[in-house]
């Protein structure tokens, strides 16, 4: 008995359709309170508790959504916010971008313009915030699951 498959005249598509409620995710900030960042003890000339409101008020005003975590990982370059693409942004190839030294009014903002603009994968990030970006810890995808 012959147990070999046929191979297959080409690859098969990418998934298309999304189920539900991913169909319409938004793009996301994740923001970091953990040990480091948001602690006024640690970094205390700047306003942790105005920003998270201030993301906030700007995710409700522009449709983007904000979550704080516990601990993203690189302690050394507190505060720092995760920008996770939209599905739209995931399908046009946009991938969670990592936001380190996010304190001052200038970062924050830069951050909302470009998360209510489309967030990865639909608007280019303003400049000056390209030279925030910092390589997430080696384990993060092992920490959500991801492979």
């Amino acid at each position: 008995m012959d147990r070999a498959s046929p191979i297959p005249a080409s690859p098969p598509s990418p998934r298309t359709h999304l189920i539900g409620v991913a169909r319409q995710r938004p793009c996301t900030l994740v923001v970091c309170r953990g040990c480091c960042c948001g602690d006024p003890r640690k970094h205390p000339g700047t306003d942790h508790v105005g920003q998270l409101e201030r993301l906030r008020a700007a995710a409700a005003e522009h449709g983007f959504q904000v979550r704080t975590t516990d601990c993203l990982g690189p302690c050394d370059q507190a505060n720092v916010i995760v920008v996770q693409p939209s599905a739209a942004g995931r399908r046009a190839g946009g991938r969670a971008t990592w936001v380190g030294f996010a304190m001052d009014d200038d970062c924050t903002e830069e951050i909302v313009s470009w998360a209510a603009a489309g967030g990865p994968g639909l608007a280019e990030p303003p400049v000056t915030l390209e030279l925030q970006f910092v390589r997430p810890p080696r384990g993060a995808r092992a920490r959500t699951g991801r492979r």
